[in-house]
């Protein structure tokens, strides 16, 4: 399987990284895709190394962490994302949950990062939060034929989950699809399975039955085991379903590598 968006990077598995990393085989991970927060976190996944997983990395500036005083980021952006080892463009986004103060500042790192991904033909992954009118929007704006990427963490209705795969976007499927109530999981029944990814976010939003905790990779088995309930599928068809998938957005080989 393919973790397709995980943050391993960051401090919080700075202590026992070898033993996550170790799990994730033993849950059959061979491949974890990490986005970036911002260009420093490039560094930091170069520290990354395990003789049995491939790490691929991201460059981008999450919605999050735009600076208030952003100029257009472009020029740096398509410097650092052009190397060969960056596999798409991100995270980035809109994120309107933890402040409204700087939307149009989040909205002009987007349109940036769109461009970017155009001129560099590699996918781009969004982040959204409470801002999916607007993010489809600016999609749909910058949109001429060659843009593509995954909406990761989905969590939006059928209707803009049509609208995403109209605009040539796959849906990363992580953590929520296992939450009660969520309604995550009636949506992506009703989809095509070979527009699904399969994500964890760690060490964000484990799925159940580990919510709450700090999320790893290895967590998203629980993903993989509802989302072949919810396409009555078997466990091995969604893990081959969505690391074909993966492989195609993200043009990864066997040998692929961010550490060579």
């Amino acid at each position: 399987m393919i973790d397709t968006h995980s943050h391993i990077y960051l401090p919080r598995f700075r202590e026992d990284l070898q033993e996550v990393l170790q799990r994730a085989v033993d849950a059959g991970i061979t491949d974890i895709c990490m986005p970036a927060i911002d260009f420093d976190s490039l560094s930091e996944m170069d520290r990354l190394d395990h003789p049995e997983i491939r790490f691929h990395k991201m460059a981008g500036i999450h919605p999050c962490d735009v600076p208030a005083s952003l100029r257009d980021p472009h020029d740096r952006l398509a410097e650092i994302a052009g190397a060969d080892d960056i596999v798409a463009i991100g995270e980035t986004g809109l994120d309107y949950y933890w402040s409204k103060d700087h939307k149009e500042v989040q909205q002009l790192s987007l349109h940036s990062h769109c461009r970017v991904a155009k001129a560099l033909k590699k996918p781009i992954v969004l982040h959204n939060r409470d801002s999916t009118a607007d993010l489809l929007d600016i999609v749909e704006q910058q949109q001429d034929g060659t843009l593509t990427g995954v909406w990761h963490c989905f969590n939006g209705t059928e209707s803009e989950a049509r609208r995403a795969l109209d605009l040539n976007f796959y849906l990363g499927v992580g953590g929520v699809v296992t939450f009660k109530n969520a309604g995550v999981d009636q949506v992506v029944a009703g989809l095509p399975s070979d527009r699904l990814l399969l994500e964890t976010d760690a060490p964000y939003l484990a799925p159940t039955p580990r919510r709450g905790k700090r999320n790893e990779p290895s967590y998203m088995k629980f993903t993989a085991e509802k989302l072949a309930e919810l396409l009555d599928l078997t466990l091995e068809e969604v893990d081959r379903i969505t690391t074909e998938n993966a492989r195609r957005l993200f043009e990864l080989s066997q040998g692929t590598s961010a550490n060579g």
